[in-house]
Formats: structure tokens, sequence, C-alpha cells
């Protein structure tokens, strides 16, 4: 039998990354997780991550199994109602308002959001708990060789390892599903998104308020009370051009911007935070598999910030791969295992990715015939009871 240094190399230290070395080391097996960089942990530092997660009902037992939700219930905002705003019309005023609340299908909240850099933080703790676990910021994947016994994967500092799994982590560029030769398919739609804090006089309640209009969503998800106000977290989809504008303002310009944009719901918003700036694309690899490979989170798929679909997606493929190991660890990174896991996961993946990308491109809509039409389907969604229910679970993650 061959010999290996690690069960499992995760390849990359974002949330997903940290999230899937923190699962298979609760789970017993050993791991590294390897990123080029050490992570941003805290709110204000230079390069942190401001956009937030939401973790949904079904993400929270993946957490509690990897010893991270007891760590992160403190600091997790809860999210009851799902509010979306239709501001489509001729004036940027609120003209359809539908509340979609987890009361009508669960005893709990829809999700929690919390921020990444601090998830970043709490994740690293955990790790360093973890005895067959460990973690090496500042250490980059370089190479890749695999056969059907196992995966020699070379490093940055110089040094190799010997593994049976290598679960790609490493984002929607990722070097080990280039590596794999895995091909991906990318849409692109011309959007950025802003994404910042803001604090503000109305409190958010629990609320999560998407408001459309024209160029994407414009998104309040809560956040606990900063400095002593009701504190939300803000994604600003748009139109490239319009991005590069609203970024380059200054902070009362762009506080009457967003304040314009926000349609006065929350009373007015204070910029809280810096602006940052991120690319809007929908992206899905052919296969989530290659030798000896497993490809999770944006490795795997990406989609734009809508729903809470993205990193609940991706604990969706943790859960899967994790459940097929577990079954029969000693084929953990063999041909059948990987095949398995394409098989249960991949068709889902696709649908979610598709029904996100028909959303957005909903949310985009300028011409106003079409906005009117976009408020109308609204308005038939909602007024259907069972429809509705069907769609909050479809939400959570139930199966279509």
């Amino acid at each position: 039998m061959p010999e290996f240094d690690y069960d499992i190399l995760v390849s990359g230290g974002g949330v997903a990354g940290l999230t899937a070395a923190a699962v298979f080391g609760s789970a017993g097996f050993s791991v590294l997780c390897v990123d080029p960089a050490a992570p941003v942990t805290e709110r204000d530092a230079e390069g942190s991550d401001l956009r937030t997660t939401a973790f949904l009902q079904p993400s929270r037992d993946l957490l509690e199994f990897a010893g991270l939700w007891s760590r992160l219930a403190l600091h997790a905002a809860p999210l009851q109602v799902m509010r979306i705003v239709d501001a489509g019309g001729p004036s940027p005023e609120p003209r359809l308002t539908k509340d979609f609340n987890a009361g009508d299908i669960t005893d709990l909240p829809f999700g929690w959001n919390l921020p990444n850099w601090l998830l970043r933080h709490e994740m690293v703790a955990r790790l360093l708990e973890l005895p067959n676990a460990e973690f090496r910021p500042g250490t980059a994947f370089a190479s890749l060789f695999t056969r059907e016994t196992g995966a020699r994967v070379g490093l940055s500092d110089g040094s190799r390892v010997h593994v049976q799994l290598v679960i790609a982590a490493d984002g929607r560029n990722s070097p080990v599903r280039r590596a794999s030769g895995i091909p991906v398919k990318t849409t692109r739609y011309g959007q950025k998104a802003l994404a910042f804090a803001v604090t503000h006089p109305v409190p958010h309640n629990n609320v999560s308020t998407e408001i459309h209009r024209s160029g994407g969503p414009f998104t309040l998800v809560p956040l606990p009370d900063y400095q002593g106000l009701p504190s939300s977290a803000i994604v600003w989809m748009e139109r490239g051009p319009e991005v590069a504008r609203l970024a380059g303002l200054d902070e009362p310009d762009f506080e009457a911007a967003m304040n314009e944009r926000s349609c006065g719901l929350f009373g007015p918003l204070t910029l809280a935070s810096r602006r940052t700036v991120w690319p809007i694309i929908s992206q899905i690899a052919d296969r989530m598999h290659g030798e000896r490979v497993a490809l999770v989170a944006e490795a795997a798929h990406v989609v734009p910030p809508i729903g809470a679909q993205g990193l609940n997606m991706s604990l969706s493929d943790m859960r899967t791969l994790l459940d097929i190991a577990q079954s029969n660890p000693d084929q953990l990174g063999d041909r059948q295992m990987l095949e398995t896991y394409h098989k249960h996961r991949h068709t889902e993946v696709a649908a979610r990715v598709a029904g996100v990308d028909l959303l957005n491109r909903a949310s985009m809509i300028e011409s106003q015939p079409l906005r009117d039409l976009r408020a109308m389907g609204l308005g038939a969604i909602y007024s259907l009871a069972p429809v509705r229910k069907v769609m909050m679970q479809l939400g959570l993650g139930a199966r279509g």
C-alpha cells in the first residue's frame, strides 16, 4: 500500500477552502490546506473581504459537524424575511413589495448572515484546534501529478506532498482545475458589484431586502449592530461602467447615490466601511472531478450573488463529498468515488446556475415595459401560496 503524507490536500484558504478543511478534519481525515496569501481576518484591514455570506438552514448542520457553528452563532444575524422590492417604475420609488417569511415553511430563519472576514478568523482558529488538520498560509499549489493510486502535489515552498484526494477550493480561476484539464463554460454579464457596509436609523428587523430597478439588484442583508446603530451589508450590482463611476465618487456623493438607490427604506444610509468591487459572472465546470481531484465551490461553479445560493451550493458539494467518503473511506479519491460525486452534484448545480442566471438577467432589465412585466411576474408568484412556498423551499436547497 502506498504511504501518504495526508489523506486530503485542500487548495484554497478562502471561506470555502477553510470550511472544507474543517469538515474533513472533523471527520477524522488528515488534511493539509494551502493558500498563496494569509487570510485577512480584521474588518478594517487592507484587503479584507467586506462581502458577507448567508448560511441557509441546511448548511448549519454541516457547520455544527465541523465545529464551526458554536464559534459563529454569536456573530450571526438571522434572516427571517426575504423582502423583494420592485422599484422599476419611471421614478426610483417602491411600487411593489413582497415578503417571503420563513415562518410560512419552517420554525427557523431562512439562514444567518456573517461577514467574510470574520468567517475566516473563526475558521482559522478552528483548524488550529484540530490535531489532524494543518493550514499553511503563504504556500500555494504549484503542480499536480496523478495516478490511479494517488496524487503528488508540488507546493510553492518547494515541498511535495503525497495525498489520496485533492479538493480544489481555489476559486473561479482554479489552478488545480486547470492542471486537471477540466474545461469551464463562462457567462459574462458586463456587471460588477460594489460591496460595503452601512449603518441606518431604521432597524432591519432581520429582513433581507432586495431592491430591483435596472442593472442588477441592490441588496441589504442584516448585520449585527455597529457602533450602536443598526447595520447592513450591501451588494450593489450594476453595469461595469456605472460601478466604476460609483466607486470613484467621494463619500458624500456616493452616500447620496446609495440613498437614492435604497429608496429610503431604512432612512439615511451612512457608509461604514471601505467600498470594494467584484466582477459578476456565471461559470460551471464541464465535470466536477479529475483523476484524484474533486472540484468544490467556485472552482466548480460561480453564480451572481442572488438568493444566497453561492456558498450554500458549495457546502452542498462538501456535504455530498463527505457522505461518499465516509461511506467507504478505503476508496477515498478513487475513480468510483469521484464519479459518484459528479453524478450526485453536477445536474443540480447546472440547474441552479441556470436559475440564478435567469434571475440576474431579469434584474438587469432596463426597458420600462419589461420592468413592468417583471413586477407582474413577482406579484403573480407571490399571490399563489403553494407556488410561493415551493419557491422558498427551493431557495433553501430542496430539490425540484
